[in-house]
């Protein structure tokens, strides 16, 4: 899990603030698990998560159906994404 989190792990801002995207640590991450104004965004493809797995919590949607999906994203909640 660790090196998952860590390969994978990039903080996106909210789509209503729309701030820069920056990188987490392993430590900054699961410190977010339990965050109830956390939304966890996971954009790969359903074989992808299949073959190497996700984080309990995580909302998969990948990245080609994002933009047909993106009522699906909180604004009001920070997105951290794999």
């Amino acid at each position: 899990m660790k090196r998952i989190l860590c390969a994978a792990a990039i903080l996106l801002a909210s789509l209503a603030l729309a701030a820069p995207a920056q990188e987490l640590s392993t430590e900054q991450l699961e410190k977010y698990l339990n965050d109830k104004k956390v939304f966890f965004l996971d954009v790969r493809e359903p074989d992808e998560v299949k073959k190497l797995g996700s984080i309990e919590g995580y909302v998969n949607i990948p990245l080609g159906q994002l933009e047909k999906r993106l009522k699906e994203v909180p604004k009001d909640k920070l997105i951290i994404t794999l």
